[in-house]
């Protein structure tokens, strides 16, 4: 997944404001971070590159609950049921926050609700959107997800303890004064510390921690499967859907896990061009070799035929010409037309008229009662003649030969 995330400052935010950034290439590695003003953020230049707003944790409040039954994400009346639900949990009132479903959230089954405030995520969201970076998906800094962890982040001069699991998320200050608010973890529980409070969470903690720089944290927060982007703030379904099919279509163009499959793609279709050429070139030549055998039957049979050009019609001007020196009768004469037609009538006719042209017998007066018409047309067809009525006329010519 090729992203530009962006950490959603505190404060609401205004066109002078600056935002932190991390962008990855592949979804995993931090590729280059910084801070900037929102129009200086990097632009995202490849094809389905995400702009992913991670929300800090100190602008979220988690609150657990179960939806009613016949409530779902989609429900119209979904807002509603959530201001009532959370109205005596919230110190602020409802109408002033956003809410945010978990991921594939079910009704009457305990779940973790997302809540901040809704005009500052929406100043937020609007000067992004100004600077033509739209985000298309919001991930909280710490989800109620997975195992829990210890995180110790910020600064010397305002370090924070950050529990994170699927029994919720909890911020406390990094002090020893604080440990006893912790619920109760198992002694395998991982500690993660970014460099500047590493020292001080190793004192409190009594343990090692596991080093990680924040833009790095913000990666891992991306691939969450949260998306606070709900409600007023989703998106449309269909533009979603492109987003999503731009993203995979990028990763799958550019991300190192799938280079592998790029590798294996391209081999496969240069062994298919490489068959279907070498299909081509051996019915080329079987092609050529018939042709060949043609012309050499027309000049060992003809051997007065010096040019080919067209054997089977050159073939066929010879057989003519050398039936007409030998006085031999072909099927196209007027001997062998008559002969056909009088076996093929199905009892003894007169005619009164006769015409023959070039191959093209025309035989007039001949009556033929009209259940006989497709006996006659049969009867001639198996002997190689067409034959079509016109009027008290019966027009007969040799079927042309494949």
């Amino acid at each position: 997944m090729s992203a530009l995330i962006v950490l959603l400052p505190l404060q609401p935010a205004g066109a002078s404001a600056e935002f932190d950034y991390a962008v990855t290439a592949d979804g995993s590695t931090v590729e280059s971070h910084g801070s900037a003003q929102a129009a200086l953020l990097p632009l995202p230049t490849r094809a389905g590159t995400e702009v992913v707003a991670v929300v800090p944790a100190a602008m979220l409040s988690w609150h657990r609950l179960e939806l009613p039954k016949g409530t779902t994400a989609g429900s119209p009346r979904l807002r509603a049921v959530l201001d009532g639900l959370l109205e005596d949990q919230l110190l602020d009132e409802p109408e002033a926050l956003h809410f945010a479903l978990p991921p594939q959230a079910r009704a009457a089954v305990p779940l973790w609700i997302a809540a901040c405030d809704r005009a500052w995520l929406r100043s937020a969201l609007a000067v992004l959107e100004a600077v033509e970076r739209p985000v298309s998906r919001i991930v909280p800094e710490f989800a109620p997800e997975g195992e829990s962890v210890l995180y110790a982040v910020g600064d010397a001069q305002r370090p924070l303890l950050v529990v994170a699991g699927s029994d919720g998320v909890m911020t406390l200050p990094l002090s020893a004064q604080a440990l006893p608010l912790l619920p109760a973890l198992p002694e395998s529980t991982r500690c993660v510390a970014e460099p500047a409070v590493a020292a001080l969470a190793e004192q409190v903690l009594h343990q090692h921690p596991l080093l990680q720089q924040t833009p790095q944290r913000w990666v891992q927060a991306a691939q969450s499967a949260w998306d606070l982007a709900q409600l007023e703030f989703s998106s449309s379904g269909r533009t979603r859907a492109l987003k999503k099919l731009g993203t995979a279509w990028s990763d799958l163009m550019a991300a190192p896990q799938w280079r592998a499959t790029r590798w294996g793609t391209v081999l496969l279709v240069a062994i298919n061009l490489l068959g279907l050429n070498a299909w081509a070139w051996r019915e080329h030549s079987v092609l050529a070799q018939k042709r060949d055998a043609i012309r050499q039957t027309l000049t060992q049979t003809f051997p007065q035929v010096k040019v080919v050009v067209d054997p089977p019609v050159q073939m066929e001007k010879e057989v003519a010409a050398l039936r007409q020196a030998t006085g031999a009768m072909s099927g196209r004469d007027l001997e062998a037309m008559l002969g056909a037609l009088s076996t093929s009538l199905p009892s003894p006719r007169t005619v009164s008229g006769v015409e023959f042209t070039a191959g093209e017998l025309r035989v007039k007066g001949l009556a033929v009662a009209p259940e006989d018409v497709e006996t006659l047309a049969a009867g001639l067809k198996a002997k190689g003649y067409a034959s079509v009525p016109q009027g008290d006329i019966l027009v007969i010519t040799p079927e042309a030969t494949p």
